[in-house]
């Protein structure tokens, strides 16, 4: 099928993190390796990062754009502050980790693109 309609309210929880995340893309049936892009909904409350752990990919860029709320990412040398209606895009390559402060007043609402969706992702340890 050449076209897809996906209601992100009605997907279920895309793995085990602690924010909400829905998989776009895994809905309209890209499997997750080797599709040309991965797209899912994020919603993480105060306290909460998006992905698993501060990482960089080798070959895939990430794109975060804010559907509501503020989102922070941390890189190793700067903090960047993305308010709604804005995008921040990371360069394979770069360390980051996308989270609403524990100090946040309320939830982040995000869309996350990522191309191509390769297993190429890797710890960023700050410390090392």
């Amino acid at each position: 099928m050449g076209y897809h309609h996906v209601d992100t309210d009605s997907l279920e929880q895309w793995d085990d993190r602690d924010a909400d995340v829905r998989s776009i893309s895994a809905a309209a049936g890209l499997d997750y390796e080797g599709a040309p892009v991965g797209l899912r909904v994020y919603e993480a409350e105060p306290g909460q990062q998006l992905a698993l752990a501060y990482h960089y990919h080798d070959e895939q860029t990430e794109a975060f754009y804010v559907l509501g709320g503020t989102l922070h990412v941390e890189t190793p040398t700067d903090e960047f502050v993305v308010e709604s209606d804005e995008a921040f895009v990371v360069d394979p390559g770069h360390a980051h980790r996308a989270h609403n402060p524990e100090d946040a007043d309320a939830p982040v609402r995000v869309l996350a693109l990522g191309a191509p969706t390769v297993d190429d992702v890797h710890p960023y340890d700050a410390d090392d």
